[in-house]
């Protein structure tokens, strides 16, 4: 009797083991998701800004030229 309650409370502590560990590789993946979604929004805001300086640049050369 005394070695199966030794062995209930071992089991349950390595049940709450095992969810410990998976509850902190699903923060540390949600975090990496999150961290390169933001790093996606950041080069597509660089992209569209690099977009509309070489648009205003072609305007004015374009200008330039039929002027």
């Amino acid at each position: 009797m005394l070695t199966e309650n030794k062995f209930s409370k071992y089991l349950l502590y390595a049940f709450g083991e095992i969810v410990l560990v998976m509850i902190g590789i699903l923060l540390a993946l949600q975090v990496n998701n999150w961290n390169e979604a933001k790093k996606k929004e950041h080069l597509k805001n660089e992209y569209k800004a690099a977009l509309k300086n070489d648009y205003i640049k072609d305007t004015i050369q374009l200008n330039d030229r039929f002027i």
